[in-house]
């Protein structure tokens, strides 16, 4: 049979999966658990080309109902552009209703190809890549281990979008804590601005149990934010951002609280920020109750639910049962976001 990685973007759900690389070749990010425990390899491009093909003898049926295909695991773009044009290539003659090719690639990478790298993959058939910056503050990217700099971010990005090839840039709020949030917001904001990316796509930070930053967090190194700071932050961030030709996504990861808060920056700049400052106008009590019944049940939640006075009431003594214990609330909405995190592949995190 042939292979297949454990994620992918949640706009690649329909497309076919193909491996071309196995794992992360950094591997040492503070808060991903995907791969951790796993050693990263490179794919023969014969290998990639024979999953391919056996992609098509499984599927035979439904070749041509697929139109789009996600090159896997986290960094494809490590790999040569000759080998990638061929596999491109392939994957294209085999599955010919195929339209859209997509990949996750780490900033150095991108980086690493010149522009007539990405030339030459966009012509092959590369239509987007998928990114994962997280900050564009210097200091957030040394906490959290990322093993780049904005530099980096910079340069890959531009040469990406002057390429005309799609890019999706992702970030994290609250991945900083309480002490570099302002910055975190800024400096990604900052950087941004300058990349100007198809998509920036929002993924609210979760701690894993087995991360250093939950030992961080039990040294008190450092100090992880609440549903109400992240949202703050990431008001900040819209506030700074710049209209421009970018959808701002939240409504395709269900651990951002406000999953509306999801357009374009040029057109929906505005509205979106109308939506975080009706949710800071709530009381405290209908913020947590908000943050406990969208946790409890990821997905779009109207604001007006907890507006409610018989929804509050129906959870009031679960709120004031959780906010018995010292920081309790918190705890809680922590160990539930954990929930949706990629699950370890071994039993250890190094």
């Amino acid at each position: 049979m042939f292979e297949q990685g454990v994620i992918r973007p949640p706009s690649e759900a329909s497309s076919l999966l193909v491996r071309v690389t196995r794992n992360c070749p950094w591997n040492k990010c503070h808060f991903c658990p995907a791969y951790k425990g796993k050693k990263f390899s490179r794919r023969s491009v014969e290998e990639v080309k024979k999953d391919i093909d056996m992609m098509a003898e499984t599927y035979s049926r439904h070749v041509n109902d697929f139109t789009s295909a996600f090159l896997q695991d986290a960094d494809t773009l490590i790999l040569p552009t000759d080998e990638l044009v061929e596999i491109i290539t392939h994957l294209k003659e085999v599955f010919p209703a195929v339209e859209r090719v997509t990949t996750y690639a780490r900033a150095k990478s991108m980086k690493r190809k010149g522009l007539e790298d990405y030339y030459r993959l966009k012509e092959a058939g590369l239509t987007r890549i998928h990114t994962g910056m997280e900050s564009g503050s210097l200091e957030v990217l040394k906490l959290i281990s990322k093993g780049i700099k904005p530099e980096d971010i910079l340069t890959g990005g531009l040469r990406v979008v002057e390429s005309g090839i799609s890019l999706s840039e992702y970030i994290m709020p609250g991945v900083g804590g309480k002490a570099l949030s302002r910055e975190h917001a800024m400096e990604t904001a900052r950087i941004l601005n300058r990349i100007r990316p198809d998509f920036i796509r929002v993924r609210t930070f979760a701690v894993h149990p087995k991360s250093p930053i939950q030992k961080m967090i039990e040294e008190g190194t450092f100090q992880p934010m609440n549903d109400e700071e992240v949202v703050k932050e990431i008001r900040l961030l819209l506030v700074t951002l710049d209209k421009m030709p970018s959808h701002f996504r939240c409504g395709d990861f269900s651990l951002n609280l406000l999953m509306q808060v999801d357009g374009r920056l040029d057109t929906q700049k505005e509205a979106m920020i109308e939506e975080i400052d009706r949710y800071l106008a709530l009381t405290k009590e209908q913020k947590k109750a908000y943050s406990l019944i969208q946790r409890t049940y990821p997905g779009v939640l109207p604001l007006d639910a907890v507006r409610d006075e018989s929804v509050i009431k129906q959870i009031r003594e679960e709120l004031e049962s959780l906010e018995g214990e010292e920081d309790g609330f918190n705890r809680y909405i922590r160990r539930l976001m954990s929930y949706q995190l990629p699950q370890l592949q071994t039993e250890c995190w190094t």
